[in-house]
């Protein structure tokens, strides 16, 4: 088996709305190898977020661990969690969150800059990851001169800048028409073979899964494999 950059075991998220309990994620087995693509599929409200918010480490499971890099995170102070997700993660999201009164090259910059990088390394580095993706000629830009598919070219350069061992991806494709779509999702193909990082894309559309390694399906709160 390959190495294991990021895995959870026996994960549950439970809610409690007044004298309802509800359950969001049913102790769900997972893992994902360094290289590999993987997609979780599921219908809007199955718990796709959930899952990647608690991949993250942005939330905590009721029950259950994840483990980034060999490193289990529950125990781990906010802080920590932290600096760890800087360094192993890299998130790419729906509506891509960056900073409009930025350029595209300091929008990249931000993580390394959060890690006390110097600035021209910094920037060096920002520049190098916007070419990968097609931007070497938009760099200067503010984000609002930029069209819906290049801010989330923008957005995966930022996730990729830190060379994180993993990239979470939530819808990084619903907010685009189905061309802009394509192109956004090949520049990830292209940069998940090259540089050997991981992706894992949550979302709704099965045309878009299908082009991953490999695909799993949520449904009633448990993670089944679909394909690989």
């Amino acid at each position: 088996m390959n190495k294991i950059v990021l895995s959870c075991e026996k994960l549950s998220k439970t809610y409690q709305d007044g004298k309802s309990r509800i359950d969001v994620l049913k102790n769900i087995d997972f893992h994902v190898e360094v290289g590999r693509s993987v997609a979780i599929v599921g219908s809007s409200g199955s718990g796709k977020s959930t899952l990647l918010h608690l991949l993250g480490g942005l939330d905590l499971p009721s029950t259950g661990k994840v483990t980034w890099s060999a490193q289990p995170i529950v125990d781990l102070s906010e802080a920590k969690r932290c600096q760890l997700r800087n360094q192993h993660l890299g998130f790419v999201y729906q509506f891509h969150h960056l900073l409009p009164e930025f350029d595209a090259l300091e929008n990249v910059m931000m993580p390394l800059l959060i890690r006390e990088v110097q600035t021209d390394m910094a920037r060096e580095k920002a520049a190098s990851v916007l070419s990968k993706v097609g931007l070497a000629k938009r760099v200067s830009h503010k984000i609002s001169q930029l069209s819906g598919g290049e801010r989330q070219r923008v957005a995966i350069a930022r996730a990729l800048v830190g060379e994180p061992a993993c990239v979470l991806a939530d819808e990084p494709t619903g907010n685009l028409d189905q061309k802009t779509a394509e192109e956004v999702l090949q520049v990830m193909l292209e940069l998940q073979k090259s540089a050997g990082v991981s992706f894992v894309v949550v979302t709704h559309d099965e045309r878009l899964a299908s082009k991953l390694q490999t695909c799993y399906a949520l449904a009633n709160g448990v993670l089944k494999q679909e394909s690989s």
